[in-house]
């Protein structure tokens, strides 16, 4: 066995169905009286349901987050949550949202619960991303990372397929390159083999007819969301996180869609340099392959996997090539142009990665 390092995180998680219904005491917990609740536009009804819940504890809503955290909305929200003298922030959505607390406690250190209500993961790292002048900057900071999640199974239950699909290949998709991330160890590698493997099972489910199975699938898939967060949260990402932070922040394009087009792909270009992470992911998926058994997987499921078809130019494949080589990171295989080029052509075509 190599040496390895593993440094655990203190992070409250609270998981299950009608968890809801406990953030009144979590946030009490925290010491705080004074919450500002945060969400995107179209969960305004949400983030009102979690002010009715907070009563008193509750000074204001902001619902404008945005996917990729433009610094203009940062820098609103932060504003806000100063004028109104909060203690504490409830960040109730996706990454989107969970993104925006982390914007404001970058700067004011302010703790904040997160309740996820896809699979993203954000909530378990101390990575932050804003996107400036169109250039998506991430990096870490313990102060970001939220103090309690609170994964409500309910909350997922209304979201649409489509969607779950996609931000479950997300959310596979840390797991996938934590199992080569040069700083990973043996404890982040059994929960990423569980992460991967909870949605292995459960997206080919989602879609199902039997309300019983889509229950269920449900379940193991916000549990399979907690597992690839962690991993997510514990150890460095390679070529797929890089090239998805560039395509989404210098081209706009959707995260969630973004991640289920590039990983079969980003797992191919790795797939010689690193073997037994590809055994690993294939075994926890039951397939034969890692990178074809992704593919598979999330084209089966319903998730379109070609760049081009959301929103994508080609004449933009060469620029966004550059981009991505322009800061060197660990990887498996050292990054070569031609090959991240040719990559990057493999996923806007959308065609399944060769064995």
């Amino acid at each position: 066995m190599k040496d390895f390092v593993y440094t655990g995180h203190a992070q409250r998680v609270v998981f299950g169905s009608g968890t809801l219904q406990r953030l009144g005491k979590e946030v009490a917990a925290l010491g705080a009286s004074r919450a500002i609740v945060l969400s995107t536009p179209g969960q305004r009804a949400e983030a009102e349901r979690v002010a009715t819940l907070l009563g008193a504890r509750c000074v204001g809503i902001f619902d404008r987050a945005e996917m990729h955290v433009p610094i203009e909305v940062a820098r609103e929200a932060r504003e806000l949550a100063a004028k109104l003298g909060v203690d504490c922030a409830v960040a109730v959505g996706g990454g989107s949202t969970i993104g925006l607390g982390k914007a404001i406690a970058l700067e004011s250190a302010l703790p904040f619960i997160a309740i996820p209500t896809t699979y993203a993961g954000s909530e378990m790292t101390s990575i932050y991303g804003i996107t400036e002048t169109g250039l998506k900057k991430t990096g870490l900071d313990a102060r970001v990372r939220p103090r309690t999640v609170l994964y409500d199974v309910d909350l997922t239950l209304s979201l649409p397929v489509a969607t779950s699909v996609t931000s479950g290949m997300n959310a596979l998709a840390h797991a996938a390159e934590s199992l080569y991330a040069a700083d990973t160890n043996p404890v982040i590698d059994l929960i990423a083999q569980e992460g991967i493997a909870a949605f292995g099972r459960a997206l080919p489910a989602l879609g199902s007819a039997d309300p019983a199975r889509i229950d269920a699938a449900r379940a193991e898939a916000l549990y399979g969301a907690w597992l690839c967060g962690t991993a997510l949260g514990a150890v460095g990402m390679g070529l797929h996180h890089k090239l998805c932070h560039t395509l989404g922040g210098s081209f706009n394009l959707p995260h969630a869609e973004t991640h289920t087009i590039v990983l079969p792909h980003a797992l191919a270009y790795n797939a010689k340099a690193a073997p037994t992470a590809m055994a690993r992911t294939a075994q926890a998926l039951g397939r034969g392959d890692a990178p074809q058994g992704v593919f598979d997987i999330a084209q089966g499921a319903g998730a379109r996997m070609a760049l081009r078809d959301i929103g994508m130019r080609s004449a933009d494949l060469d620029r966004a090539c550059e981009i991505a080589m322009q800061n060197r990171y660990p990887n498996p295989r050292p990054l070569e142009a031609r090959a991240i080029r040719q990559l990057l052509q493999d996923a806007f075509d959308g065609v399944r990665p060769a064995a």
